[in-house]
């Protein structure tokens, strides 16, 4: 190598200073950056917000049309599809549409066909990633977070319907002490048995009716489960009057009557069978066999010839 006019560069010239860490400013240009980019686009899809918009309990926004497609191929895709909703959108009712109020086209001429506006209906604000905004559960109306704890009361300013401090929820938070909010909130919905949309779980009643199951029904250390086929007819009947019939009275009436039917039933058990009496002979049949067995079970007449 050499003497062509070229020359051969050393490290020294290549690595003239190492990559440095993004600086505050920088860090929030890129957050910016990203927050206009899922204001205006589906966090699944990743198409362009139209209405119904909706939003799940980590507060990202999607296409409810999206949502939809997506349940519906959940079969097909399994796994890949719970990954790409983030594991938070099981059904719809893990969702809320988002009431946003849409700017008019006629009130900005830079807006495309596509790209839709949300304002706050107090102050008349643009939400977005220059404006840290709100909705409510369940109503869904959306607001300035700022228009929300200024104004007294914990009722929507929109459609006065209350709500909890709780079930304010920040959308696109940014904010660790946001996240850690929503998830909290998040478990303890669950724990109660409901979903982000504050309506109940599906399967949540037949947990929570197992979970409040009677000790006693529970079978012995060592010992098998028994079935309702194993229970002794009395058991089983006054078992059935005190956990079905509330009423008192009703319920003493009907173990009464069931313990008359049982009582009947033993004496039924314990008479004489006809049917399987015809089936043995008796002593007073004896004298018969005492005969040949030629004229065996017939009788010869007194005046016949012999």
């Amino acid at each position: 190598m050499g003497n062509d006019g070229g020359s051969i560069p050393t490290r020294r010239e290549l690595v003239k200073e190492a990559a440095k860490d993004p600086n505050s400013t920088q860090v929030k240009e890129t957050q910016i950056e990203k927050l206009q980019y899922y204001w205006s686009h589906c966090s699944l899809s990743q198409k362009p917000l139209t209405p119904p918009i909706v939003s799940d309990s980590t507060g990202n926004l999607y296409n409810k049309d999206a949502v939809l497609e997506d349940l519906l191929s959940a079969d097909k895709h399994g796994q890949e599809s719970n990954e790409r909703r983030a594991g938070t959108i099981r059904t719809l009712r893990d969702v809320v549409e988002v009431r946003f109020k849409i700017e008019d086209g006629e009130e900005s001429g830079e807006r495309t066909s596509s790209e839709v506006r949300m304002m706050c209906p107090v102050t008349g604000k643009r939400l977005g990633p220059g404006v840290k905004a709100v909705y409510l559960v369940p109503c869904g109306h959306a607001f300035a977070e700022t228009a929300v704890r200024e104004m007294p009361g914990e009722q929507c300013l929109e459609c006065n319907e209350a709500y909890s401090p709780l079930n304010m929820i920040p959308i696109l938070p940014i904010t660790a002490a946001d996240k850690d909010r929503l998830r909290d909130r998040l478990s303890r919905l669950q724990s109660e048995g409901l979903t982000h949309s504050l309506k109940k779980a599906t399967g949540s009643g037949k947990k929570r009716k197992k979970a409040h199951s009677p000790k006693g029904t529970e079978p012995a250390d060592g010992a098998a489960p028994s079935t309702s086929f194993e229970l002794a007819p009395k058991a089983m009947a006054v078992e059935w009057s005190s956990n079905a019939i509330k009423n008192e009275g009703t319920a003493s009436l009907t173990a009464k009557v069931l313990a008359e039917q049982e009582d009947r039933n033993k004496k039924r058990k314990m008479a004489p069978n006809e049917n399987l009496k015809g089936l043995f002979s008796s002593s007073n049949d004896m004298a018969g066999k005492q005969s040949d067995f030629m004229t065996r079970g017939f009788s010869i007449p007194a005046n016949a010839k012999r």
